[in-house]
């Protein structure tokens, strides 16, 4: 094997892989370099996201919430299933089974584009040099003309609620569960900490979310995130704000392990609550822990990322870092923008990115999605703006569906009408915010959107009421003002 590459990735996760492969397709010659093991200790493919992260956790969604709608939600279209039952080991199982075709997806599209796969770790060292030791612990040292590292993130951990991985654990232990715990409890009402609570709360678990912070969801539009927090509840999930874990405390009782959980409430005052589970997802932290010798010539920011400028160049010559490692969202989607804009400047071309327009979204049940600037945020910046807003319950794909819960709204400029957000709960929210994130790359205004023929009946057509909404021109609702 030649130790001589155009471009070394570290990483195949979604930003490195596709990074990978785009460096390849553009004719350099390729290598990616990946850490991760199955549980065979076979190298794969695929990082964090697929391995642990996006992949898992929503076949799992999807798995819980078929099984609650089955358990629930069937009777009022008439078909009766009274003898529902989750088989737990089978729901993990079929994770697994999405999880290793997925993974050999990407090991086809490697061979495919003829990407030379490296399974161990990768050290970079001075020169665009790459320390490389194999799974069976051999070690080279790589040349290459450009490097990119795009090595991930690591869930956050919280001295006062060490994982061990059985009773507490991380997102990744959360996906292993061989049964339905009784009592979970979950530290952080974040995006994963909503996401995995959603999964076990759907299939019998008493769920309460003990979030640090004052308020839900800050980085969403406080309003979508309130509606969003009615609906949560009235699921079952118990969301307490304002609540600092303190301290837990593995005990066992009646023959089986247990945490105790103390933390201050909202008022100060110090409370308990004794789980069959806990996990921690207070957040996660970019993975550098061995990647960069001290004569590399990367630097890092405070918050522990790569320093790298808005074209993902690092400090160091030829170097370059995408993903969850720099700073910004710890998006898949992001990091694999980032890896194409990176592969094919490195081939010579002038793309950029708009990070501007960047989907958010939250896999709950209903989803939670946005794309672009919030209502606070706008206020904040003192810009002049128009809101529309749009319920579900007037959708009638929506109502057929019995998914009607939610909200569309859209925020336009108040001069010029360019639409500046877009932000749902509701039905397919993560597909119905990219119709707006496409609008909004062009340069769309809510007029633009009100005047698009949509499909009837869509959950689409709550995008188009919104827009038409925002100069009070809705046809479904009453309006906020005279249509002009």
């Amino acid at each position: 094997m030649s130790n001589k590459y155009d471009v070394i990735v570290i990483g195949s996760g979604p930003a490195g892989y596709v990074a990978a492969i785009r460096c390849a397709q553009l004719g350099l010659k390729t290598a990616c370099i990946e850490k991760w093991k199955d549980k065979d200790g076979k190298g794969v493919n695929g990082g964090t996201c697929l391995n642990v992260g996006c992949i898992p956790s929503k076949a799992l969604l999807d798995s819980s919430h078929r099984y609650e709608d089955a358990h629930k939600g069937f009777a009022s279209h008439g078909i009766k299933a009274p003898n529902v039952e989750i088989d737990v080991p089978s729901m993990i199982a079929r994770k697994d089974k999405i999880v290793k075709q997925m993974s050999g997806g990407i090991t086809g599209l490697f061979q495919a584009n003829k990407v030379t796969s490296l399974y161990g770790t990768g050290k970079l060292l001075a020169g665009r040099k790459v320390q490389y030791v194999a799974l069976d612990g051999k070690e080279e040292v790589l040349e290459a003309d450009n490097v990119i590292l795009a090595s991930g993130s690591i869930p956050v951990n919280i001295p006062v609620a060490p994982a061990d991985g059985d009773v507490i654990v991380d997102s990744t232990g959360a996906l292993e569960f061989q049964a339905v715990p009784e009592r979970l409890g979950v530290i952080g009402a974040g995006v994963i900490g909503l996401e995995l609570g959603s999964v076990w709360g759907r299939l019998g678990s008493k769920v309460v979310c003990l979030e640090a912070m004052d308020s839900f969801l800050a980085m969403m539009d406080q309003q979508i995130a309130t509606e969003a927090k009615k609906i949560l509840v009235k699921q079952g999930l118990d969301i307490r704000l304002s609540c600092r874990v303190t301290g837990t405390e593995v005990v066992e009782a009646k023959g089986k392990k247990e945490v105790i959980v103390t933390y201050t409430d909202k008022d100060g005052n110090e409370a308990k609550e004794t789980f069959d589970k806990l996990i921690v997802c207070v957040g996660r932290r970019p993975f550098t822990d061995g990647l960069l010798s001290e004569d590399s010539g990367v630097k890092l920011d405070e918050r522990g990322s790569i320093y790298v400028n808005d074209l993902c160049s690092t400090s160091a010559p030829g170097v370059w870092a995408v993903g969850d490692v720099v700073r910004g969202p710890m998006l898949a989607h992001k990091g694999s923008e980032e890896g194409v804009m990176v592969a094919e400047r490195i081939a010579g071309q002038k793309t950029v990115m708009n990070y501007d327009i960047i989907p958010n979204v939250i896999y709950t049940h209903p989803e939670i999605a946005s794309v672009g600037k919030t209502e606070e945020q706008l206020k904040a910046d003192g810009e002049a703006y128009e809101v529309g807003t749009f319920p579900f319950l007037a959708i009638g794909r929506a109502v057929a569906a019995d998914c009607a819960e939610g909200m569309v709204k859209m925020i336009a400029h108040a001069d010029t009408d360019r639409v500046l957000g877009c932000h749902i709960v509701g039905p397919n929210a993560a597909d119905l915010v990219q119709q707006v994130a496409i609008a909004m790359e062009f340069g769309a205004t809510s007029e633009d959107i009100g005047m698009t023929v949509f499909g009837h009946p869509t959950f689409s057509e709550a995008v188009k009421e919104a827009a038409l909404a925002v100069h009070g021109h809705a046809i479904h609702m009453p309006n906020r003002k005279k249509r002009k």
